[in-house]
C-alpha cells in the first residue's frame, strides 16, 4: 500500500497540475478500490431502485394500495439496518474486501430470485434478504476507499463513490423504460428483477484485484495481539456505545435518519409522481415518463462529486448544511410541478442537492470513528438511519392518497431542515488523520 503522500501537506494546499493534477497522488491499488466500491454501489442502487419503477405493475398484479406498496419497499430499508450493522462488524473482523464480496452476492441473488415471486409474501422475503446485502455494501465499500486513499482526497473519492448511486438510478430508469411499456404487466417487472442478478459478476474483479487497506491490516494484527487501547479489544458494537464515541454514534445516527427520511420520502415516489395523471397530483407523463428521472440523476451525479471537492476545500459541515437547506427549498417547488418543462428545470437541481449530501456521510464518519470499530460504526449509524427511513415511503404514500403526490413531497422539506440542524452537533473533520 502506497504511503499517504498528502500527510505532509495542508488540506488547503491546491491540487497540483490543474483540475486533474491530484490524480498523480493516487496509485493503482487505490484506483482499484475506488472502481470496486463505485461499481458495487452503482449496482446496489440499480437493484434497489428497479422496485421503485416496478411498483405500479406489482401493485396491479397483487392488488396493492400505495400505502401497502410503500410498506413493501420499507421492508428492504428496514432490513438494510440489520445488514449494515452486521456487515459493518464483519468488515472490522474479516476485512473490507471480503465483506464487500459477500454483500454483493447477497443482494444480487435475492434480486434475481424475487423475479419468480408467486405472491407478495415470497417477494417480501426476497426484499428483506436483499436489504441485508444492500446495507452491508455501503458499510464495506465506503470504508474501503476511505482507508485506502490519501486524506487530502478523501472527500473527493467518497463523493465519486457516492455518485454511483445516481448511475444506478439511471440504469434502473433506462431498463424500466425499455422493458415495462413493452411487456405484459406481470412479465415486465419480473424481467427487471432477473436482470438484477448481474452485479454478482463484479465479485470476480474484486477477488482478483483488491487487497485490504494497510491501516486495517495493522489494526487487525493489534487486535489479535490484544494491543488496542481505549477498550479496542472489546466487541466492536459495544465500543461505539461507550466513552467518547457514544455522542458521535447518537448524532451520526440521528443525522442519517433525518437525511434518509427526506431522501426516500422524495426519491421513492418520483417515478410515480412523473407517471401519475395531473388530477391525481402527478405530472401526467405516463410510464414513458420514467425516462425523465435521468436528468434528475445527472444532477445527483454532479452533486455527489461536487460535494466531495468543495468539502475538501471548505469543510464537511458548511457544505453539508448548505446542501440540505437548498434541498428543502427546491423540493417544495418541485412538488408543485405540473409540466415537463418544470420537471426538466427543477429535476436536476433537486437531484444535485437532494442526493449530493450523501457524500458527506462516508468522509465525516470515517474521520470521526477509529479503524478498530469504523466498519461497525458506519454500518450501524448509516443503516439504522436507513431503517428509520422505512416509514417515509408509506407516509408519503398515505399523504399522496389524500392530497396527491405533489403535496406529499412537501413533507420532505421538514426532514431536510431538521437534518441540517443535527450537522451542527458533529465536529469539523476535514484533513483529519484516521485513527487506529
Amino acid at each position: 500500500m502506497a504511503t499517504d503522500r498528502s500527510q505532509f501537506q495542508s488540506p488547503n494546499a491546491p491540487d497540483r497540475g490543474g483540475l486533474f493534477g491530484w490524480t498523480a497522488d493516487i496509485n493503482s491499488d487505490q484506483w482499484k478500490s475506488f472502481i470496486a466500491a463505485f461499481l458495487g454501489w452503482s449496482l446496489d442502487a440499480m437493484d434497489l431502485l428497479l422496485f421503485a419503477f416496478a411498483v405500479g405493475s406489482i401493485a396491479e398484479v397483487f392488488n396493492l394500495s400505495p400505502e401497502k406498496v410503500g410498506l413493501l419497499f420499507s421492508v428492504t430499508l428496514f432490513s438494510s439496518a440489520f445488514g449494515g450493522a452486521l456487515f459493518g462488524i464483519v468488515s472490522d473482523y474479516i476485512g473490507r474486501v471480503r465483506a464487500l464480496t459477500y454483500t454483493i452476492l447477497l443482494y444480487s441473488f435475492f434480486t434475481g430470485l424475487s423475479a419468480f415471486s408467486p405472491n407478495v409474501i415470497f417477494l417480501l422475503v426476497c426484499r428483506a434478504f436483499l436489504g441485508l446485502g444492500m446495507g452491508g455494501e455501503w458499510a464495506s465499500g465506503e470504508v474501503l476507499v476511505a482507508e485506502s486513499w490519501p486524506k487530502k482526497h478523501r472527500g473527493k473519492v467518497i463523493g465519486m463513490v457516492q455518485s454511483g448511486w445516481a448511475v444506478g438510478y439511471i440504469l434502473a430508469a433506462l431498463l424500466a423504460t425499455l422493458i415495462l411499456p413493452y411487456f405484459e404487466v406481470d412479465l415486465g417487472w419480473r424481467i427487471l428483477f432477473l436482470i438484477g442478478v448481474t452485479p454478482a459478476f463484479l465479485v470476480f474483479y474484486i477477488r482478483r484485484n483488491l487487497s485490504e487497506p494497510e491501516i486495517w491490516r495493522k489494526t487487525s494484527r493489534m487486535r489479535k495481539e490484544k494491543k488496542l487501547e481505549d477498550g479496542g479489544n472489546e466487541f466492536t458494537l459495544s465500543q461505539i456505545f461507550k466513552g467518547g464515541l457514544l455522542r458521535y454514534t447518537i448524532s451520526a445516527t440521528l443525522l442519517t435518519s433525518l437525511c434518509m427520511l427526506a431522501y426516500w420520502g422524495l426519491m421513492f415516489w418520483v417515478p410515480q409522481f412523473f407517471a401519475k395523471p395531473i388530477e391525481e397530483g402527478g405530472v401526467g407523463l405516463g410510464l414513458k415518463g420514467f425516462i425523465w428521472v435521468i436528468p434528475l440523476n445527472i444532477g445527483a451525479f454532479l452533486g455527489c462529486n461536487t460535494f466531495g471537492w468543495i468539502s475538501d476545500r471548505l469543510g464537511r459541515r458548511p457544505v453539508f448544511i448548505s446542501y440540505l437547506l437548498i434541498m428543502a427549498v427546491l423540493t417544495y417547488f418541485f412538488g408543485q410541478s405540473t409540466t415537463l418543462t418544470q420537471v426538466l428545470i427543477l429535476g436536476p437541481l433537486v437531484g444535485f442537492f437532494g442526493t449530493g449530501f450523501y457524500s458527506g456521510f462516508g468522509a465525516m464518519f470515517s474521520e470521526i470513528f477509529p479503524t478498530r470499530a469504523r466498519g461497525t460504526a458506519q454500518g450501524f449509524c448509516y443503516n439504522v438511519g436507513r431503517g428509520v427511513s422505512a416509514i417515509a415511503p408509506p407516509l408519503v404514500g398515505y399523504i399522496a392518497g389524500m392530497k396527491g403526490y405533489g403535496s406529499a413531497l412537501v413533507t420532505v422539506s421538514i426532514f431536510a431542515i431538521l437534518a441540517a440542524l443535527v450537522v451542527l452537533t458533529l465536529p469539523e473533520t476535514r484533513g483529519k488523520e484516521l485513527e487506529i
